[in-house]
């Protein structure tokens, strides 16, 4: 064996960095430091592996005389992959001006990763245009990388037309793009990408299905995650703990807490995530007690908690009214676990105080809290709304004006505070608020799914092309409610700037979660339960219009709004009306 061919294969079963450096000392002592093979082999192993070292690495490639591709390429790679990528597009820029060595797909892939890590958008668009002119505009895997780039930057559009123009795509393109769509909030372009697979025969693994599992949990769309819990179970996928936390996180999310319970006490093996969709599934649902017992649990198991498990404490501890047991988990944050509430935990403090009617000690959180938020004083002005406390609600309104943060949302809620004080002059500060600063109002809207499909619907909406099927069956909805207690909400419960008392009735009459229930009783048979998402608290009104409709019509109606979850049955709702 030559001595190049020995010293190759003592490179290739190194596992350390001193073991490379005796190994580069008998390299130079042999003269065979000039050797591209050799050198390029001591170069990698710095660069890229975990025993390595990157300033070795540099020192290195700096006395390589005339590094090739294949050089540029390992130095690339260890710094778009460390704590400083932008070394990786300084070597890339380097690496443009060199007339010895050419780019690869590699190249242009570790270089995006680079400009993926730092958001480095203008010189994403830069490498795009370069790859182009190289023609590797249709290699599979530079256009991924384009893809997954683009995705971290936010162009959601650059990100599709890349992937369109793919003449051929592999499962790591699919999962790209379904991934780029589901962390931009487009959930129902992941689940289209879904079908789009599905048309070209394509097979999907276990990161397409958490891609997927999460975006049916956002969507609220049980019947398509039950297809994927299915198709995980018969490919032998819901072993895997990624799997089985996202079909944990998806069932909560829908509304099957029971279900999500059941592939919980299944697990054999259980992460910190793991734990919090748990917690954070009773907590959302109004379980406190659960959430604590499960919280227990996990301590039991010696898995320490992090912020987002008190979150799921806290937010179960304020809706079950918990509020002694609130109070200490949020003190047991820093005293014991050495944890900062964040504002998010204060905000639960305040909602925990404010819900049980102890609005003076919120107003004391909020005004004592280090983090002077909007959120703390927008979370304690809802509590006033519920209690109907017109002092503090002011209070809460003005630091608002004060942090140039007031909302109409925000306008609302005191509008309604003074209406169910028959204060009329109060509703009309509000309404001049609104259309003297031209603030905009957040539309309501709901989803529902009926069969595989997901449909929108907008308060007021009659664009919506089932608009007069759903407006019809929304009016005799209305009517077969009112026979079991259901008396629409005369306060204001909507404010727009040009409304009068009739047009406030009839926003009130039009929320879209009571469109989407109305489809749902028209397209679902007789028992099936409705289950609805809705981006908005449910109002008092909507509230009292489910609850009677749950036993006009003798169905389960779930609907997860923006802070919780309501089961709706026999005309009473889980929440027991503390929301």
């Amino acid at each position: 064996m030559s001595k190049e061919k020995a010293i190759l294969t003592l490179l290739q079963g190194c596992n350390s960095l001193k073991r490379l450096r005796k190994i580069h000392a008998h390299v130079i002592v042999s003269g065979l430091h000039h050797h591209v093979a050799i050198a390029n082999k001591l170069l990698n192993f710095c660069a890229i592996s975990v025993s390595g070292s990157l300033a070795y690495a540099q020192l290195l490639f700096h006395q390589t005389e005339f590094p090739q591709t294949e050089a540029w390429n390992s130095i690339i790679r260890g710094f778009a992959q460390s704590s400083s990528p932008i070394d990786a597009i300084v070597f890339y820029n380097q690496m443009v001006w060199d007339s010895f060595s050419m780019r690869d797909t590699f190249t242009f892939s570790f270089v995006l990763k680079a400009c993926e890590r730092i958001k480095a958008e203008r010189k994403c668009k830069e490498v795009h245009g370069t790859v182009i002119r190289c023609g590797y505009d249709a290699d599979v895997i530079v256009c991924t990388n384009l893809v997954k780039c683009y995705s971290a930057m936010g162009s959601v559009y650059i990100a599709r037309q890349v992937f369109d123009k793919m003449p051929a795509r592999d499962l790591v393109a699919w999962n790209a793009m379904i991934s780029c769509f589901s962390q931009q909030g487009l959930h129902q372009e992941a689940l289209q990408t879904y079908n789009q697979m599905r048309s070209e025969n394509v097979d999907i693994d276990g990161f397409t299905l958490v891609g997927l599992i999460s975006s049916c949990a956002h969507l609220g769309a049980l019947n398509i995650g039950v297809q994927m819990h299915r198709f995980a179970r018969e490919n032998g996928l819901d072993q895997s703990l990624y799997v089985g936390n996202a079909l944990i996180d998806m069932y909560a999310k829908c509304g099957s807490l029971d279900q999500a319970i059941l592939i919980f006490d299944r697990m054999q093996r259980k992460d910190i995530f793991t734990w919090n969709s748990m917690i954070v599934g009773y907590g959302v649902h109004g379980r406190g007690s659960e959430a604590i017992y499960c919280f227990q649990q996990m301590l039991e198991a010696r898995i320490q908690p992090n912020s987002i498990t008190f979150l799921g404490l806290l937010c179960g501890c304020s809706h079950q009214g918990l509020v002694q047991e609130g109070v200490k988990y949020f003190n047991l944050m820093s005293s014991k676990f050495r944890l900062r509430p964040e504002v998010k935990h204060y905000g639960c403090l305040v909602d925990l105080y404010g819900r049980a009617g102890k609005l003076e000690k919120a107003l004391e959180i909020v005004s004592n809290s280090s983090h002077n938020d909007s959120v703390l004083w927008r979370t304690l002005l809802g509590s006033c709304k519920i209690h109907k406390n017109v002092t503090i609600g002011e209070i809460a309104m003005n630091r608002l004006f004060e942090l140039g943060a007031t909302s109409a949302g925000d306008c609302i809620l005191l509008a309604t505070i003074y209406a169910g004080e028959n204060d009329k002059a109060g509703v009309s500060r509000m309404r001049k608020m609104i259309k003297s600063q031209g603030i905009k109002t957040t539309p309501g809207w709901s989803w529902i799914e009926i069969g595989e499909q997901v449909h929108k619907f907008v308060v007021d909406d009659k664009s919506n092309r089932y608009s007069i099927e759903v407006y019809e069956k929304l009016r005799e909805v209305i009517y077969q409610a009112s026979f079991f207690g259901y008396v629409g909400d005369e306060s204001v419960s909507s404010l727009d700037v040009l409304s009068t008392i009739e047009t406030l009735k009839t926003s009130c009459t039009y929320h879209s979660e009571k469109l989407a229930i109305a489809f749902g009783l028209a397209r679902t048979a007789d028992g099936t339960q409705i289950r609805i998402v809705k981006n908005l608290r449910v109002c008092r009104d909507c509230h009292s219009f489910i609850k009677a409709v749950s036993v006009a019509f003798n169905r389960e109606i779930i609907v997860r709004d923006r802070v919780r979850f309501h089961h709706f049955k026999g005309g009473k709702c889980s929440c027991n009306d503390y929301w």
